[in-house]
C-alpha cells in the first residue's frame, strides 16, 4: 500500500491524517444527509424511496466506520467522523427544506375572523374549515387548512401581513382521506423536484 501511494507522490502520513480523514468526513456527511432524507420520507408514507436511502445509508456508514477501526489509533479520524455528522445534520436538513416535500396541516387562531385571509385562500383553492371556538380570553375564530409545504411561506406571510398577531401551528400531515390530496400521489415526481431544485 505504502508504494503505491509513493507511486502517486503521497506519503502514508499525508494519506493518514489528511486524505483518509476527509474520505471519511464525507462519507459522513453524505450517509447522515441520506438518514435525514430518509426519515422524511418515511413521516410522508414514502414506501418506496425510503427503503433504497437507507440501503445506501447503511452502506456508506459501514464504509465510513470499517476505516475507523482500520485507524483506530488516528485522532483525525475521530474528528471527521464527529465533524462529518454535524455537517451531514446540516446539509440534510437544507436539502429537506429546499425539497419542502409533503403536506401540512396549519391551524390559525384569531380573535375576529379574517375575510381577507378566507378570500386568499379561495383564490389559491385551498380547502379549509373555519369556525368559532372560545379562548382564554373570550371567542376566537380558528381555521383549518391542510396544503403543500411548498405553498407554505406565501401562506404564513399572508398571515402575518393580514394580522401580525395572528396565533397558528404547523404540523406534518402523512396522510388524507381524500384521493386527490393523497400525499403519496404529490407530483412532481421527488426525482424531478430534486433537479429542479438543484438547477437554481
Amino acid at each position: 500500500m505504502q508504494e503505491y501511494l509513493e507511486s502517486f507522490g503521497i506519503s502514508t502520513e499525508i494519506f493518514n491524517y489528511l486524505i483518509m480523514p476527509l474520505l471519511i468526513f464525507f462519507a459522513r456527511v453524505m450517509d447522515v444527509s441520506i438518514n435525514t432524507l430518509r426519515i422524511m420520507f418515511m413521516l410522508n408514507g414514502k414506501k418506496k424511496i425510503a427503503p433504497i436511502l437507507g440501503f445506501f445509508e447503511a452502506l456508506i456508514w459501514l464504509l465510513a466506520i470499517g476505516q475507523i477501526f482500520q485507524n483506530i489509533n488516528n485522532p483525525m479520524s475521530y474528528l471527521a467522523y464527529a465533524g462529518g455528522f454535524a455537517m451531514g445534520t446540516f446539509v440534510g436538513m437544507t436539502i429537506e427544506e429546499k425539497l419542502a416535500l409533503g403536506r401540512v396541516l396549519v391551524r390559525v387562531i384569531t380573535p375576529t375572523p379574517m375575510p381577507e385571509l378566507i378570500e386568499y385562500m379561495k383564490e389559491k383553492d385551498f380547502r379549509f374549515t373555519s369556525v368559532g371556538a372560545e379562548g382564554r380570553f373570550g371567542k376566537v375564530n380558528l381555521l383549518f387548512t391542510v396544503m403543500k409545504r411548498e405553498a407554505l411561506t406565501e401562506f404564513v406571510g399572508k398571515v402575518k401581513s393580514f394580522n401580525d398577531k395572528a396565533f397558528y401551528t404547523i404540523e406534518s400531515v402523512k396522510r388524507v382521506s381524500e384521493d386527490d390530496l393523497n400525499v403519496m400521489e404529490d407530483r412532481p415526481r421527488f426525482t424531478t423536484k430534486l433537479w429542479s431544485r438543484i438547477r437554481k
